[in-house]
């Protein structure tokens, strides 16, 4: 682990943590990594990632240790969480990869088609900001120009259907938006944390399984049904899971 991330971690959580009792969990945590006693660095970390939610250093130092610990699914989850935290974190995809790697008998991903990838690039997390700014100027823009055209002598030479489409854009941004910022408060995915988690074709769990996921597999969830959930694989397949095979990202 850097000692200059835990050094900013370690300012981050005196700025806007909620005292010296975090500010010690942390520090007894990076003593432990350092000591290579990575079990006990591990519990330190969950203290703070309790209390710490959507901190990107702290999943991204528990990816670390887990890594340390042979531990792959915790080690991939915590990476993950690292990513969904801040998706630029170059260092957490770097050991995300080389965690995956490891995985025995890995699913590889299958690329989406060309309108699902256009999607899913629109309404990434990261777009929130881009999207609600989007949306409050072409808003503005679209009651300047109506207001022009209706008070102005100038404003006639614009053309009618320019606050109309000026609204619609407003309103695509607003859908975009709200998309991104679903992501930000729940990812939609989880990791598998049994090995050879069976998975059925539907939720009677009747027959034998559609195939037997490594531990470690990062899946989507499509439909939370209590103690089954139905999961999409890295190569689009589909099927329902064991809920506590999985710990949602």
């Amino acid at each position: 682990m850097n000692r200059i991330t835990a050094i900013v971690a370690l300012l981050l959580l005196a700025v806007t943590g909620r005292g010296a009792e975090w500010q010690q969990h942390w520090k007894k945590a990076t003593d432990y990594y350092l000591q290579k006693q990575y079990d006990s660095a591990a519990h330190y970390y969950e203290l703070v990632a309790a209390n710490k939610p959507h901190n990107a250093e702290v999943y991204y130092n528990l990816g670390n240790t887990y890594y340390r610990l042979n531990r792959i699914a915790p080690a991939i989850l915590n990476y993950e969480r690292a990513l969904h935290a801040d998706p630029g974190h170059r260092d957490a995809k770097d050991n995300l990869a080389i965690t995956q790697a490891r995985i025995s008998h890995l699913i590889a991903p299958t690329t989406d088609i060309f309108f699902i990838a256009w999607w899913k690039d629109l309404t990434a997390q990261t777009m929130t900001d881009t999207w609600t700014i989007a949306a409050l100027l072409c808003f503005l823009a679209a009651l300047g120009t109506w207001a022009a055209r209706r008070y102005t002598a100038r404003g006639s030479i614009l053309p009618v259907q320019v606050p109309g489409i000026l609204g619609f854009l407003c309103i695509c941004s607003l859908v975009f938006g709200f998309t991104a910022a679903g992501r930000v408060v729940d990812s939609g995915r989880a990791v598998v944390f049994t090995n050879d988690t069976p998975l059925m074709g539907s939720q009677q769990q009747k027959g034998k399984p559609l195939a037997l996921l490594p531990e470690g597999t990062t899946v989507h969830i499509i439909n939370d049904a209590g103690p089954w959930v139905e999961v999409s694989l890295p190569n689009s397949r589909t099927g329902w899971v064991a809920a506590s095979s999985i710990t949602r990202i």
